[in-house]
């Protein structure tokens, strides 16, 4: 089966060019399920429930998040109703949410798991310790093919986390920092890894931002409200082929569109 991971989807744009574009792409690439990360898709950044939706009926299954989903209160309840919407597994206890599902497909059991970064990012629980946790109670839940959205900024940090799970995940692909990496692989022991599969919104931004608001935050120190850029959208992910018997996957194809 192929699985298409969606990167950083940013905006009322990026929204509306998923609705758009999706469908034709998953029939063209005969794509049986989709991971799409969510957590920058209302203006301003964070998540609401009328961009959520904009996704779900887009074609997206599993709209996973990072360290602004919990950014606007309104999609609180949406947390704990919707089974398909996830935060990061290392928030507290406390946090609406969860950072796991599994999915049964009747033939297959899919597990995806959403873990936040800790370097240059906020203080959460051990991404480590939490991938253990998360993976064996995939597993007790009877999941053959996992699937682990890594929410981080450091490199370093997405390396170190994709050599740790290698072997006991299907795949790990690296969200956050809205740049493609050109490192799309499987790992020595068989667990498909890129460290950023990338943004979908406008492509002359600065992640997703107007540039000349983040030129002139940056060039001259100043406060600025951030603003969404307007123009030509592209989506950039990942396409996964994976073996349903084994769990592996066997070819890892980066994609931008």
């Amino acid at each position: 089966m192929k699985i298409l991971a969606i990167g950083d989807i940013c905006g009322k744009y990026g929204c509306e060019y998923v609705l758009n574009k999706l469908s034709t792409f998953k029939k063209e690439n005969k794509i049986d399920m989709v991971i799409a990360n969510g957590e920058n898709s209302a203006e301003g950044n964070g998540i609401l429930p009328g961009s959520a939706d904009i996704l779900f009926k887009s074609g997206v299954d599993v709209i996973t998040g990072g360290n602004h989903t919990l950014r606007r209160r309104e999609v609180y309840p949406m947390l704990d109703e919707s089974q398909f919407l996830l935060r990061p597994a290392n928030f507290p206890r406390s946090a609406p949410g969860k950072g796991i599902i599994i999915i049964d497909l009747g033939y297959t059991n899919i597990a995806v798991i959403n873990i936040l970064g800790v370097v240059y990012m906020e203080n959460m629980a051990c991404p480590f310790e939490t991938a253990d946790k998360m993976i064996e109670e995939a597993k007790n839940l009877g999941a053959k093919i996992i699937f682990i959205d890594f929410h981080a900024e450091a490199t370093s940090e997405k390396r170190a986390l994709g050599f740790y799970v290698d072997g006991r995940v299907s795949a790990i692909f690296g969200t956050h920092t809205h740049v493609q990496t050109n490192d799309a692989q499987i790992l020595p022991k068989g667990t498909a890894y890129i460290t950023d599969i990338g943004m979908t919104g406008v492509k002359q931004s600065v992640l997703g931002t107007e540039k000349d608001i983040v030129i002139s935050k940056m060039k001259d120190k100043l406060p600025n409200r951030f603003i969404g850029a307007e123009g030509e959208c592209e989506l950039n992910g990942c396409i996964f082929d994976v073996d349903v018997k084994s769990g592996l996957v066997s070819g890892v194809l980066p994609v931008k569109f």
